[in-house]
């Protein structure tokens, strides 16, 4: 059952005789978008100009993390403000293969377990998941229905997520098929490049393009509530590949980005990568402007806080370049690791009247700290034990006033296991914990080597004591294949 949290009299008291309404919420997330792959955050190449308006009418983090260097986890501790050092879901967990006929979706997130759309619930919102789920499947405890959440559109699988033209999307308990859409694998490999670019539309392609069903439920989310508050997340899969997007958007990149066609394998082939992943994220970034634009129409953007990040950074699979992109500056490690590349994203707020147009923030932080925040806005009561602290007094203009932020912690269960810490100015990273009984610490100072080249842990042994001691905090997994070699490390 569901932890009731008891709703003091003195917040209802407050929220019905305040004279504007309560904010409006909006998180937008992406999938394996990098630090760099916005113009606001230094790309080139890439055009994003809805999001860096965005920016330019809120506030750019730069010490911002995921929560996660991989989709589930990272979503998980964004919900409910547990890091994975304690939160239920620390890995992605299938429940099921590859094929049309196998069961979707991935390991449920508790019952139990107590996130933001419940927590604002009590407050009257209305509550809205769009996009990429990867919590639990149909009829599973972790269905976002299940999970405080009132409508949800998309896909409940990350694996069917590997198709842009599936042939159905799930609204709320039941499949809406995407008629015209018919079954292909998500993973295949060509022996060589097909004759025109046409054949590989006619192949890998279909009638129905996944984000633009669910940018139509999200408009329609928010047509349907003008007239209450809500709190929308819009989780777009993008960028995460496959390499898929409707012609007239890989258009707008020129022939010349592309030397040689992706030929496929770990996801499917594409004739023109560079500018399909290009045209995959300016067509993400034109949604998120129809978005905005709508939500402008309604009259309730200076009552909206909007919110936009990304799930961790970009992937290491083969079909994108990261390089050529220039996707995580020089940061280290991409999608996979817990050094800066692959759990450093960029952050956005705007909130009229509230977050300075314009501005930028150093202030760390991560997804965890998103629910004690939007409780420090609403006025909404959260558990006791969730990893998170508000910054809310960052957002509002009040940096010297703002809590500490506490150690951040990450632990991630593939490639022989690896855990990170972020310290203050100082980032420790052990790796290949399975592999041996007591993985050195390697400790960088992020202030002096943002990029993590140069280990000083022999330099600073007081330093390494207090990470290894975070990272032995952790609290062991009810799942055995979510623990390490040893727990405890002296």
């Amino acid at each position: 059952m569901k932890r009731l949290i008891p709703l003091s009299l003195a917040v209802l008291f407050v929220i019905g005789c305040a004279e504007t309404p309560p904010p409006n919420i909006i998180y937008i997330l992406a999938d394996d978008l990098g630090y760099n792959e916005l113009g606001s955050y230094g790309q080139k190449i890439i055009r994003t100009p809805n999001l860096d308006r965005l920016a330019g009418e809120g506030m750019r983090f730069t010490q911002h993390y995921s929560g996660s260097p991989v989709c589930a986890p990272s979503r998980g501790t964004l919900l409910t403000g547990k890091n994975t050092g304690t939160a239920f879901i620390r890995d992605n967990f299938e429940m099921g293969g590859w094929g049309p006929n196998e069961p979707e979706g991935q390991l449920p997130l508790r019952d139990s377990e107590f996130t933001i759309a419940e927590m604002l619930k009590p407050l009257g919102y209305s509550t809205g998941f769009i996009g990429k789920w990867g919590l639990g499947g149909p009829e599973s405890e972790g269905h976002p229905n299940n999970q405080g959440f009132d409508q949800f559109y998309g896909y409940l699988c990350q694996r069917v997520a590997h198709n842009y033209y599936p042939t159905h999307l799930w609204q709320n308990g039941s499949p809406d098929s995407l008629e015209g859409n018919a079954y292909f694998a998500a993973h295949q490999k060509l022996d060589a490049p097909l004759e025109t670019e046409e054949a590989y539309y006619d192949q890998f392609a279909a009638e129905h393009y996944a984000p633009d069903k669910m940018l139509e439920s999200a408009l329609s989310f928010l047509d349907q509530n003008k007239k209450n508050p809500f709190f929308l997340v819009f989780a777009t899969p993008v960028p995460h590949l496959a390499l898929q997007v409707p012609v007239e958007s890989l258009e707008e990149y020129p022939e010349s980005l592309d030397t040689e066609p992706f030929l496929g394998g770990s996801y499917l082939p594409h004739p023109r990568p560079h500018a399909a992943y290009a045209a995959m994220i300016t067509r993400m970034d034109r949604d998120i402007g129809t978005l905005l634009a709508r939500l402008k129409d309604l009259g309730l953007e200076d009552n909206t806080i909007v919110m936009f990040s990304s799930d961790n950074g970009t992937t290491y699979s083969k079909g994108v370049d990261a390089s050529y992109f220039n996707s995580v500056g020089d940061l280290r490690g991409l999608k996979g690791s817990v050094f800066e590349g692959g759990i450093k994203v960029p952050f956005i707020v705007k909130w009229p009247g509230k977050v300075q147009r314009g501005s930028t923030s150093d202030h760390i932080s991560a997804f965890w700290d998103l629910m004690p925040t939007l409780a420090d806005i609403t006025g909404a009561e959260f558990p006791a034990d969730i990893d998170g602290t508000s910054f809310l007094k960052t957002l509002n203009g009040k940096a010297s006033k703002q809590s500490p932020t506490k150690p951040l912690y990450w632990e991630y269960h593939a490639f022989g296991g690896m855990q990170g810490v972020r310290m203050g100015d100082w980032k420790g990273v052990r790796l290949e914990i399975r592999k041996q009984d007591d993985a050195p610490v390697q400790l960088f100072n992020l202030v002096s080597d943002p990029n993590e080249t140069t280990d000083v842990a022999s330099a600073n042994p007081a330093i390494v004591a207090q990470i290894r001691a975070i990272m032995n905090a952790r609290t062991p997994s009810e799942r055995k294949e979510w623990n390490f070699l040893r727990e405890s490390n002296p």
